[in-house]
């Protein structure tokens, strides 16, 4: 009894079957390994629920080693197979069948003990590619113990460091390190007998020929199974190339924010003075000068080069109280356009020091030894002036440096040239405001006298035909003075000078006065007019807004000549006022609505239809200057709706 309960209570999977092969007795620790309990007496061999062999092919029952042993009578012990449990589990074991016979040598059964194996087999498995991983790594991984002496060196680390486990195995750490930084290893092995690691510290390591190697340094305590700290594991990957990458990244992403912002300011700007300031800073910065300036190349009487305008790196003074460049053999291919000068060592350039007074660098000069010059060359083909570097040591600056500055020069070269011409633009654009101005004047002084004779003539009724023309003429001097008007107020608001009278005022009863006189005026169309019907004060400009309603007005007119209506609405939306007008015209297709508020701009199809396109963007900028915003609906063939909201004034009663 005593030996059936150790083998029932058995940690060891244990289980038996009959001469025949049926399972007749399974402990609880084989049962929990098969992950099921057979049927004893009904199924054969074991109670596993699939058998494979370790390489994994199936195996039949019948093959299986309890199966060969009751058939052949012989142990075959020591095998290892697979199962597979019904929850889909893998597991490895060593199965140890046994026969049973009696003391006549007859087969009773057989006997089974199962060894689970599968952790073991999976940390061997792991160590295994543990260690090709180590040895294939190309960063160096090693051990020390706590006093620093090296216990294993992989091939990444010979790779690395250039020294060969021979020669490291055994020798203290400090081998690799270099002198200034020795204390690094008292912290780390300080942290590794704390029990901490240290991830990716960014150091420097020595090579065996002596060139120092930036790493990237991981250290890890090693512990031994009691779970005391008895060394420690370095991964170093060398990240030099890694480093430099990043420093020529850094270095071109500071070179191309420099070059944007050279391009933004020669963009942006049009003032000469800016432009040549951001490009001289910037091509000093980039090229590592000392001192960087610009000197325009205008002239003396005696043909000598002046102007220093920009200066970067050094204080004016420092240019000033010496005399200016000259047309010696150094600056000369500079201010004549020859090229880009670049000198490791100007002093010992043939050229150099050849002109009096001072043949050389005058006393108290800036120290120059690296030169660099770069013309400033207009597109009309002008030497605008030129870019000067200094450097007080030898070989700063590179062939690189003559590339960018080249670029550099040609667009500061543009930007001058759009300097010049923007300032011919504006000069231009003075005299036109002046014109039309003059222009306006003068044409509105025959006008009222035309307009005045044509009002007298009016009021004599003598001649039908005679009121009939002179009717006609009043329309047509109307016309041109809001024409004359137009390009007036066009003027004003480019200057910026559009006067504006603001007070308080009722919106609705100046839209009503404004439709009654178009009732009367139009007989073309029928002017409907819907929504608010009570007073609604705003504070604005009243004959400004007159004049946007006038327009809009005159508009849905104009481009409706096939309908009969203009409908009208004013609304009031929380503290908004909305005029609106909508007409069943022509209409405008969605890239006409985009230009509509530019001067001068006509929709196609409408030559036919008098116009000048100024009405709406003299619109916007009244509707703009009173704080509000326009409405623009429009369909092809169907029709368009303008409008404009503005803020209304809130007024104790």
């Amino acid at each position: 009894m005593l030996f059936e309960q150790l083998v029932k209570e058995s940690p060891l999977a244990m289980y038996t079957c009959d001469a025949s092969g049926r399972v007749n007795f399974f402990n609880a620790a084989a049962a929990a390994l098969w992950g099921r309990e057979p049927e004893l007496l009904k199924e054969y061999w074991c109670g596993s629920w699939k058998i494979f062999y370790p390489d994994g092919r199936p195996m039949e029952l019948d093959n299986c080693p309890m199966s060969l042993t009751l058939k052949q009578g012989k142990p075959h012990v020591g095998e290892e197979i697979v199962i597979q449990k019904p929850d889909g589990a893998f597991r490895s074991l060593l199965v140890y069948p046994l026969p049973l016979f009696n003391e006549k040598k007859v087969l009773l059964g057989a006997y089974n003990t199962l060894v689970d194996i599968t952790d073991k087999k999976s940390n061997d498995e792991k160590h295994e590619i543990l260690s090709a991983i180590v040895e294939s790594s190309d960063d160096a991984i090693l051990s020390k113990g706590l006093d620093g002496v090296i216990r294993s060196w992989n091939a990444g680390a010979q790779k690395i460091f250039g020294y060969t486990e021979e020669e490291m195995l055994g020798k203290h750490i400090s081998v690799i390190i270099p002198p200034r930084l020795i204390s690094e290893e008292e912290v780390i092995i300080s942290n590794i007998r704390a029990g901490k690691k240290i991830d990716h510290f960014h150091t420097v390591r020595m090579h065996k020929d002596g060139h120092e190697i930036e790493i990237s340094l991981t250290v890890s305590p090693i512990k031994d199974a009691f779970g005391n700290i008895m060394g420690a594991s370095k991964v170093a990957r060398d990240i030099s190339e890694i480093k430099k990458a990043e420093r020529q990244a850094y270095q071109f992403a500071k070179r191309q924010t420099l070059l944007n912002s050279i391009g933004t300011a020669i963009s942006e700007k049009l003032d000469v003075q800016e432009i040549l300031q951001k490009v001289t800073d910037a091509t000093t910065e980039i090229t590592g000068a000392a001192f960087g300036a610009f000197f325009y190349n205008t002239f003396d009487e005696s043909g000598e080069s002046f102007m220093l305008f920009t200066l970067s790196g050094a204080p004016r003074e420092a240019f000033e109280k010496f005399g200016m460049p000259r047309n010696t053999a150094i600056f000369d291919p500079t201010f004549s356009g020859q090229g880009i000068v670049r000198l490791d060592d100007v002093t010992k350039d043939p050229r150099y020091g050849k002109n009096a007074p001072h043949y050389g660098m005058p006393a108290g000069h800036l120290a120059v030894v690296s030169y660099l010059a770069v013309p400033v060359i207009s597109t009309s083909g002008d030497v605008i002036g030129g870019l000067f570097f200094g450097h007080p040591e030898a070989g700063v600056f590179k062939a690189e440096h003559e590339e960018i500055l080249a670029s550099v020069a040609s667009q500061a070269a543009v930007a001058l040239d759009n300097s010049k011409l923007f300032e011919e633009v504006m000069a231009l654009s003075e005299k036109k405001d002046e014109f039309i101005a003059l222009a306006s004047h003068e044409l509105k002084t025959p006008l009222t006298s035309l307009k005045g004779y044509l009002q007298m003539l009016q009021k004599e009724k003598e001649s039908k035909m005679a009121e009939f023309f002179v009717e006609k003429s009043l329309k047509q001097l109307d016309r041109l003075g809001a024409l004359i008007g137009d390009l007036l107020d066009v003027s004003k608001v480019e200057a910026g000078q559009l006067q504006f009278n603001f007070e308080l005022f009722d919106l609705h009863k100046t839209l009503k006065d404004i439709l009654e006189t178009f009732h009367y005026n139009s007989s073309s169309h029928l002017i409907s007019f819907s929504g608010l019907e009570e007073k609604l004060i705003v504070w604005g400009d009243q004959q400004r807004l007159e004049q946007v309603i006038i327009n809009l007005l005159n508009n849905a007119i104009k481009y409706s000549p096939n309908a009969q209506e203009v409908f009208v609405e004013l609304q009031r939306k929380e503290d908004q006022a909305i005029i609106t007008v909508r007409d069943k015209g022509i209409g405008l297709t969605m890239q006409q609505q985009k230009g509509i508020f530019k001067r001068f701009f006509r929709a196609e199809g409408v030559a036919h239809i008098a116009g000048l396109g100024l009405g709406l963007y003299i619109s916007k900028e009244i509707i703009d200057r009173h704080a509000g915003s326009f409405i623009v609906k429009s369909e092809i063939g169907v029709g368009s709706e303008f409008g404009f909201s503005i803020p209304i004034k809130n007024v104790e009663a």
